[in-house]
Order: structure tokens, then C-alpha cells, then sequence
């Protein structure tokens, strides 16, 4: 059965069971391996993408909830908090391992679109669902922080 939504901008058709995770659709059948596999529950956030504008754990929402709505993945992020993210991730080399800092910039992306000026109280809720078994934590929420101070400028 095939699904069409927009992706990254573009309109696409995949062909597809609708209970495939959105995650293996993104993956397999789009070939955008930028979003990551973690856990398969929702619960570390390695395979967030946005859905309309908010962040999405991918790995459980089925490829038939997106009919329709418009899936951003780390390939297609292009906005000026996106790119304010993506600067301070590399500044101040957020990254250790770097496995899920393709979700974490995807969720930090979503945070600044939404709230532009973000408390340390607003960035632990907006990124709580996101695990980075480096510990990666500080660096992270200094990076939102700089992007937060760099969109002001």
C-alpha cells in the first residue's frame, strides 16, 4: 500500500506495509540513514525526526500517521535554528561518539523553532527524551544555549 507525504520538502510516495515504523521507511525505502535505530520504544531518541514541526520518535510511529503531514529528518533540516544547532554542535564539538546527535539536534531544532530563547528548565523538558550514553549533557545544553544566543544577534 503506498503513502505519500512530504519529506524534506519534497513530496514522496512509498510503497510500503502502513505499520512499518516510519524509521525503517526514512531508512530502507527513502535511503536517508541519517536517523538512527536505538531502542525501538520511544525511550532514547535516536530515531527523532519532526512531524510537522514537532520532534518524533520515528521508531514507532507507523508510516500510515504521516500521510499527508510533512517529515523532516536530520538530512532535510535547513531552517535558521537548525543551522544555529548544527554551528554550535560543531563550536563547541558536542559530539563523542556522535550515534545520537543526529536525534538530539533534530529535538534541540524543534526546541529554538518553537522557543527561541530557551531556560535550562525548557531544555531539559525538550530534550528529557533524549539519550546520549556519552554523557554528552553539558556540552549539549551549552550548544542550544550559544544557537539560542546566536539566532538573537
Amino acid at each position: 500500500m503506498a503513502t505519500t507525504f512530504t519529506l524534506n520538502g519534497e513530496s514522496r510516495t512509498l510503497d510500503a506495509d502502513p505499520q512499518m515504523p516510519l524509521l525503517w521507511a526514512v531508512r530502507e525505502l527513502a535511503g536517508l540513514p541519517g536517523t538512527k535505530y536505538g531502542c525501538g520504544m520511544a525511550l532514547c531518541g535516536a530515531c527523532t525526526v519532526q512531524v510537522d514541526g514537532a520532534a518524533t520518535r520515528s521508531c514507532v510511529l507507523p508510516l500510515s500517521a504521516v500521510a499527508g503531514r510533512q517529515v523532516t529528518t536530520i538530512e532535510g533540516l535547513k531552517s535558521r535554528e537548525a543551522k544555529a544547532v548544527q554551528a554550535a554542535w560543531i563550536d563547541l564539538q558536542v559530539p563523542q561518539c556522535g550515534y545520537c546527535q543526529s536525534g538530539q539536534i533534530v529535538s534541540a531544532t524543534s526546541l529554538l523553532e518553537k522557543n527561541p530563547a530557551p531556560t535550562d528548565a525548557d531544555i531539559n523538558s525538550a530534550m528529557s527524551g533524549n539519550i546520549c550514553r556519552c554523557a554528552a549533557y553539558v556540552r549539549i545544553r551549552a550548544a542550544i544555549h550559544a544557537a539560542a544566543h546566536t539566532l538573537k544577534a
